[in-house]
């Protein structure tokens, strides 16, 4: 009797094994990804330009362990490009960072002018190993999503469909991917089913947003001071031409009446209108200075001119050195980090 009453119990305790392993094969297949990226997170020690840039981002519990899952790298040598060379080059600007076989790397910009630059790339190479991550559906419904709320803010944001505009020849998701990542580190007002969605990763989103802005108003000013200096050249000169022209009238004319002037007194014509003379004399005297007043305003207006053409000049080196600072091409062959 006993032997029968033990019966039930053992099989009754192997079922509630067979259902705890069931779910625990369960749990384990839906959490693959995370469970692969906790093991590869803990097993990476992050370099120190790493883990400054980390504390940076300020990223959530999950973020963190996808990005330290990357094993991100950030270098500012030539071996970035070897990295990075299977990266699509065909938008503009520079490539500053990537996400290639499940790797972030980044080029290491360390110009004070674009502080932030390096933390908002990590960023947006983190978004993108997060969509690398999704389920194929939920990829597919976050796309569908993701170019609606597009479609929507591009109408009031040309701007983000100037930025967006070169992706436009990829496939829908890859579309969606890269939208992804923008709209996560760039663009300030989002709705809240987004915000919600981005807060699996960033503890404080607004700060990325904040940086890019930063280092983005450095090009934005840049460009504009450049094409407001222009648009005062261009004005500048032809009202300077054509002044100088109308002066070099004025002065033809003046040599004309002066030389006349000089002609009537040599034969005396105004021997019996001494009234006239002073008249005429005191007209040519006026007629001189005004001419010189003109000329002295023309000259001020060509080193206006001159000095506008410097300033563009300066300009023009200043985002030339910007842009050789963002240039992985032009960066050395040493300083490879360890990875």
């Amino acid at each position: 009797m006993v032997k029968n009453a033990r019966s039930p119990l053992k099989r009754g305790l192997w079922i509630a094994f067979l259902i705890v392993l069931i779910g625990a094969v369960v749990v384990t297949v839906m959490n693959r990804q995370q469970i692969k990226d906790h093991f590869s997170a803990v097993a990476f020690e992050p370099s120190a330009r790493v883990s400054e840039v980390l504390t940076s981002l300020r990223l959530s519990e999950s973020g963190e362990r996808v990005f330290l899952a990357t094993h991100p790298t950030i270098d500012g040598s030539q071996h970035f490009n070897e990295q990075c060379a299977e990266v699509d080059h065909s938008e503009q600007g520079h490539v500053l960072g990537c996400f290639t076989h499940d790797r972030i790397h980044l080029f290491d910009v360390s110009d004070d002018r674009v502080t932030g630059i390096v933390e908002v790339t990590a960023a947006h190479e983190l978004l993108h190993a997060t969509f690398a991550r999704l389920g194929e559906g939920d990829r597919a419904a976050l796309s569908a999503k993701l170019r609606q709320e597009y479609d929507e803010l591009a109408e009031e944001n040309p701007e983000l469909k100037e930025r967006m505009s070169v992706y436009e020849h990829l496939s829908d998701t890859a579309f969606a991917n890269e939208l992804h990542s923008v709209l996560g580190t760039e663009v300030r007002e989002l709705p809240g089913w987004l915000e919600r969605h981005y807060e699996q990763w960033f503890k404080d989103r607004g700060a990325i947003v904040d940086g890019f802005a930063s280092y983005h108003a450095v090009f934005v000013d840049l460009q504009q001071q450049a094409e407001d200096i222009r648009a005062e050249m261009t004005t500048l000169r032809a009202d300077v031409e054509q002044r100088k022209i109308d002066y070099g009238a004025a002065v033809d004319q003046f040599n004309a009446d002066a030389a006349e002037f000089s002609a009537r007194n040599e034969r005396f014509e105004f021997s019996d209108s001494p009234d006239e003379f002073e008249r005429v004399r005191a007209d040519l005297e006026w007629r001189r200075g005004e001419l010189e007043v003109t000329l002295e305003q023309l000259q001020a207006d060509i080193d206006r001119y001159n000095a506008l053409r410097d300033q563009l000049t300066a300009l023009s080196e200043v985002s030339s050195e910007l842009d050789q600072q963002l240039n992985s091409d032009l960066a050395p062959v040493t300083t490879r980090p360890t990875e």
